[in-house]
């Protein structure tokens, strides 16, 4: 049997924390397979101010790239509110699996996710960049 690696603890920026609550909370009617993980993920955090958030940790409009660790493939994405989200601009919403998983993850960290269609998905954040500015 092979030991799976200890999920790290996420690290959410208290001037996110909020309205990642909110929402979950809106989405666990609908959309109980995400909510439930974030408000798991944001219950056990690590909040701190933004002043004091790691600058290796994913948060909110991190731009960074990650291993698909069963395909063995590079993504580039951004992490998104849901409303910026664009998947054909590599904008993934926070209100998605993957989105969950990779919240408050810091560089180096592995973990498994299960997509919406309940397979099992492995990744690696390999590293941050800078996010493009909105207009």
């Amino acid at each position: 049997m092979s030991r799976s690696p200890r999920r790290p603890r996420a690290v959410i920026d208290a001037d996110h924390l909020g309205r990642l609550e909110s929402l979950a909370e809106a989405a666990s009617a609908g959309l109980p397979q995400v909510a439930e993980p974030l408000l798991s993920k944001l219950a056990t955090a690590r909040v701190v101010p933004a002043s004091r958030m790691p600058g290796d940790v994913v948060t909110l409009n991190s731009a960074l790239t990650y291993r698909d660790d069963i395909r063995g493939r590079e993504q580039e994405i951004t992490l998104a509110w849901p409303e910026d989200a664009d998947i054909s601009q590599g904008a993934v919403s926070v209100l998605t699996p993957i989105g969950v998983a990779l919240l408050g993850l810091p560089v180096g960290a592995s973990v498994t996710w299960t997509t919406r269609n309940g397979q099992e998905r492995a990744l690696t954040v390999l590293r941050l960049g800078v996010a493009p500015v909105a207009a």
